[in-house]
């Protein structure tokens, strides 16, 4: 597959809406981060750590992001890999090795080739999970409660967490309760009081969670308040 003159694959941040359009190129999808909302011609399909888009050329479509959504987009000429619009499964902990990997045009496109097509399922929405975490810190949340929340069975959202992001319902909360206590210590707020505002029992327990998962600490992450504000 020849590329349209890029040498690499396009990190795009969408959000609200986009109105409806077509190129003479193809475009290929892949989520990183938060949920694309897609209409392509009449069919629905949604973009997100989990599952990538094939758009052939000259298809008319629109997006709707509820949240921003990060998303590399490789432009490519019409060839046989794009001819058909499809939604194709992405590799099990796919954001961390976008990151780490970075792949490049001929490994994402022949990605898109050989990986199976979505089944028909329903989507976990990973915004509207972590906001309703994020809304109750404290509360010790079990991985029934929050798989009812995304109308899904506690086994399915452990498969299809472990798919997206490589880790278990119970690692998520915790990764929310440990983004919150990083804001909060960064803002100045004392070491004990962000323990209790995020879930932890007390500034032991928080600061062990910040060394084992994070490798920082409270003082790190005042000095690194200090630095950016200087």
């Amino acid at each position: 597959m020849t590329s349209l003159g890029f040498d690499a694959p396009l990190l795009r941040h969408y959000g609200a809406e986009g109105g409806r359009h077509a190129h003479d190129h193809a475009q290929v999808l892949f989520g990183l981060e938060g949920t694309l909302e897609m209409e392509v011609e009449g069919h629905a399909a949604w973009v997100d750590a989990t599952c990538g888009l094939v758009i052939p050329a000259s298809r008319s479509h629109a997006y709707r992001a509820r949240t921003e959504a990060r998303v590399l987009v490789v432009d490519c000429d019409p060839a046989t890999v794009t001819d058909r619009f499809r939604r194709f499964v992405l590799p099990a902990d796919w954001p961390r090795q976008a990151r780490t990997q970075r792949p490049d045009l001929a490994t994402l496109l022949g990605m898109a080739a050989s990986a199976p097509a979505v089944r028909a399922r329903r989507r976990i929405d990973l915004e509207a999970l972590s906001a309703r975490i994020d809304a109750d810190l404290t509360r010790r949340w079990t991985v029934d409660d929050l798989a009812a929340g995304c109308c899904l069975s506690p086994q399915r959202l452990r498969a299809r967490l472990a798919q997206a992001l490589g880790c278990s319902p119970q690692a998520f909360v915790r990764a929310r309760r440990l983004d919150a206590a990083t804001r909060l210590l960064r803002q100045g707020m004392g070491l004990e009081a962000v323990a209790l505002a995020v879930g932890y029992g007390g500034a032991p327990a928080l600061s062990a969670a910040l060394r084992r998962d994070r490798d920082t600490g409270a003082r790190a992450l005042r000095a690194s308040r200090a630095i950016r504000g200087s």
